[in-house]
């Protein structure tokens, strides 16, 4: 039976099926679920936006979104977010999707851990982001009620402990080539000239984020 909340449901297509059962067998449990939370959590804001998204392309882009996390899609020197946007390019053009759609889904997988650039860029880049931004830092937590989100959790759990077990995922994922997490720049230009700042965390933000774990 297809499982919906709020009116959103995943995609009933033969290529929505392929992304769900590759993703099952790339990823742990824990992205697979987190990846499947992301697209749930980024259809539902693109519902309270307003926003008109093709719903496949957004699973394509939220479910593939952590795969260059693992090890078998790991380049030696991209970042990890190119190696899951290439995965994911690899994977749809392979079925015949077009060289556009492609494009989009790779760019949403690309910046998704790029904050201030993707929610005003096409809608499935957005989305995309802000489906990672509300399952991994809570930065929407109160545009959702506590039986939404209750019930996307209750579809893909989070682990007891979700929040130090990503936080490990992530780091397991890229400790082979710390040489990829360079940042921002203008970060640096502040540290540079203001001895005081304090730049932002990401670890920091997931810990004190509104939701358990």
């Amino acid at each position: 039976m297809t499982r919906t909340i709020e009116g959103i449901q995943i995609p009933d297509s033969q290529l929505a099926r392929e992304v769900t059962q590759f993703v099952r067998d790339t990823e742990t449990e824990l992205l697979f679920n987190h990846s499947s939370r992301v697209y749930w959590f980024g259809a539902l804001a693109g519902r309270q936006r307003r926003l008109s998204f093709d719903a496949e392309l957004l699973y394509a882009g939220a479910m593939f979104h952590d795969v260059g996390l693992m090890p078998t899609h790991s380049s030696p020197h991209d970042r990890f977010e190119v190696d899951g946007a290439n995965a994911a390019a690899a994977f749809l053009r392979a079925r015949g999707i077009a060289p556009a759609d492609i494009d989009t889904v790779w760019t949403a997988i690309a910046l998704h851990t790029t904050p201030g650039i993707p929610q005003y860029m096409h809608p499935v880049v957005a989305l995309v982001t802000a489906g990672v931004e509300m399952d991994v830092l809570g930065l929407s937590y109160d545009q959702y009620d506590d039986a939404t989100r209750n019930a996307v959790a209750g579809l893909y759990p989070r682990t007891p402990h979700f929040k130090e077990d990503i936080i490990q995922a992530f780091y397991d994922g890229i400790r082979h080539k710390p040489e990829t997490t360079f940042g921002n720049v203008k970060a640096d230009v502040i540290a540079d000239k203001e001895p005081h700042f304090v730049p932002g965390n990401f670890c920091k933000v997931i810990r004190c984020s509104h939701w358990a774990g």
